[in-house]
């Protein structure tokens, strides 16, 4: 029996997905810098310039602190895919470790936060007001931390996450070359429990909340009881939803799934061993650009971040012409003015100030 496992490692390991690391350095590297972009500006807007707290900002503020800190963690990451080696030891990667799963699974049971509460909110507009408050989105927030800092904890510090790279050398990897041995006692155990709580059930829960919304939208007295809803922009609202949780979720847990059944043993065949291990990466590099698209949904979702980012667009384009025309006034000003030209030049203030108001 021991034969027939190192047989197996050695059969997995013989298999060529080399390619993965120039695709996890060049991928994770685009997702670095657009991500610490878009990050730091939601981060300034939650931060210093909304006014209008509600429960749908509470659920977005948890995700931006948990893409923030993933996207600090990608640099340790990129230097790895690069390297091809783990240098900054084991407690390091365990962190980089619980951070990826923390920020994936974080990601998918805040964007169901909100998927519910725009349930309750038109489905259920007047019987789901004791329900949607700001105090029960704290305690929504603190459950989904619990859940998510138990599995990626578990997953990072828990498990052995660095490994030999081979016999005779003192290079490590981070998180990767495990014995089936070790999926079958350990990693399988812990699959079951981040796909079933951390995507299964989520995933049944937005269709179901996206299906009730769109059935209700279909009712004109439901709109006319719900107040004043702007069809459209619940339909856009619902589309960038799903689009982000399809495009960046479900390649890769399901994947994940079929991953654990092969290298546990209990999917067999060669030909699922290449399928899973070729799907693997390209699936992990879709899940990690959710830190990108999470703005996406705070702007299509709030009506609160919209205005925020309209009223301070307006306030830095009138602060840009008004210093365009004091530029002006003062390039167009000498010595020699006459009294007529200094009259005019007295009136102007009044005028912008005029114009600032409209």
């Amino acid at each position: 029996m021991h034969q027939t496992e190192d047989n197996f490692w050695i059969s997995f390991k013989c298999l060529n997905d080399d390619f993965k690391y120039p695709l996890y350095s060049s991928v994770f590297s685009v997702v670095f810098v657009i991500g610490l972009i878009f990050n730091t500006v939601a981060v300034y807007i939650f931060a210093c310039t909304l006014k209008l707290r509600n429960e749908t900002t509470t659920y977005m503020m948890n995700l931006v602190v948990s893409d923030s800190l993933f996207v600090l963690s990608l640099p340790f990451r990129i230097a790895y895919f690069v390297k091809g080696e783990w240098l900054f030891g084991s407690v390091l990667c365990k962190i980089s470790v619980a951070l990826f799963y923390t920020n994936m699974y974080s990601s998918i049971l805040f964007l169901t936060c909100i998927s519910v509460d725009r349930f309750l909110a038109i489905v259920h507009p007047f019987r789901s007001q004791i329900i949607r408050t700001k105090r029960n989105a704290k305690l929504a927030c603190c459950t989904v931390w619990v859940l998510v800092l138990s599995g990626g904890i578990t997953t990072g510090f828990l498990l052995d996450t660095t490994s030999p790279i081979n016999a005779n050398s003192s290079a490590h990897y981070c998180f990767e070359n495990y014995s089936k041995k070790q999926w079958k006692a350990e990693l399988s155990k812990v699959v079951v429990f981040i796909e079933t709580v951390g995507f299964i059930i989520p995933l049944l829960l937005n269709v179901f909340c996206s299906a009730m919304v769109l059935r209700t939208l279909g009712k004109p007295q439901a709109i006319s009881r719900g107040g004043n809803l702007n069809k459209t922009k619940i339909l856009r609202m619902i589309i960038v939803h799903l689009l982000l949780f399809c495009f960046c979720f479900i390649p890769y847990n399901i994947n994940l799934i079929f991953y654990a059944l092969v290298r546990s043993n209990i999917l067999k065949g060669c030909d699922a061993e290449d399928v899973v291990r070729t799907i693997y990466p390209i699936a992990l590099c879709i899940a990690v650009t959710n830190c990108c698209f999470d703005p996406v949904i705070y702007y299509f979702t709030s009506e609160a971040i919209q205005s925020s980012i309209r009223r301070k667009s307006t306030v830095w384009y009138n602060g840009a012409r008004l210093f365009d025309r004091l530029q002006i006034d003062s390039s167009q000003s000498s010595p020699s003015a006459t009294p007529k030209s200094l009259n005019l030049r007295s009136q102007r203030p009044k005028m912008f100030d005029n114009e600032s108001t409209v």
